[in-house]
């Protein structure tokens, strides 16, 4: 069989691709993560990734970073001053970004081939929304599952199984891609192949457990992805 004849079976077999959003489709992550090492500095206190890379890929309110600062400097904190605060510098900084690299062509590329869009987040409804309403991209996608729409968000693979079941899709059908190792989880747990694109704060992160990786969405093209999973099935006689 030629490369044409197996690119056009692997179209036929997954019929979508499921977007994370924060770290994926927009980088938020490094944003927020920065507002936060920002607000430990002015108290003269150090924020690592080795303390903030638990939450990274699950809902926000899974971690609030001030029970480690006040842990930290002995005292309780104006914690409503410092949230305030942060968001604003948070807000400042995700203003500033743009869709990340890649993400647009494999938009358009899904579309060409008749391929359904979905997103699953851990974040809210109404963060996802706005930042793709910002971005022009609020009606690109044909499932949009938050963390309002189910009971655990990942690494629970509730958003993911919620998504297939909004695209009627099959596990089987569908190529989920991500950044985190909790997203990977989630996506793995759902039993869909999952393809991680790490990005600045997640690329130190373990995510072995994802099926594919690539350093980014740019540099390998949606119909090469797919024709790289067709084979990467094949070899494990999936």
């Amino acid at each position: 069989m030629g490369a044409d004849a197996e690119q056009a079976m692997t179209r036929k077999m997954i019929r979508g691709l499921i977007f994370d959003f924060d770290g994926l489709i927009l980088n938020t992550e490094a944003p927020v993560f920065q507002s936060w090492q920002e607000v430990f500095a002015r108290h003269d206190c150090e924020l690592t990734l080795t303390n903030w890379a638990d939450c990274i890929g699950r809902s926000p309110e899974s971690f609030d970073p001030c029970d480690q600062l006040e842990e930290s400097i002995g005292q309780a904190l104006d914690r409503m001053a410092i949230h305030t605060e942060q968001r604003r510098r948070e807000m400042e900084l995700i203003d500033a970004e743009t869709v990340l690299p890649g993400v647009m062509d494999y938009i358009t590329a899904a579309k060409r081939l008749g391929l359904k869009l979905g997103i699953a987040s851990s974040s809210s409804r109404d963060w996802v929304l706005g930042h793709l309403s910002r971005l022009g991209l609020d009606a690109q996608f044909d499932a949009i599952r938050c963390a309002e729409d189910v009971m655990h968000t990942k690494p629970h693979p509730d958003l993911y199984l919620a998504v297939l079941s909004e695209l009627s899709l099959q596990p089987l059908e569908a190529v989920a891609l991500e950044d985190s190792p909790h997203g990977v989880r989630a996506a793995k747990q759902a039993e869909i192949f999952c393809v991680v694109v790490p990005n600045s704060l997640t690329e130190e992160l373990p995510l072995d457990h994802a099926d594919l990786m690539l350093p980014s969405l740019a540099e390998v093209s949606l119909e090469e992805l797919l024709f790289s999973i067709e084979q990467e099935r094949r070899i494990r006689g999936a």
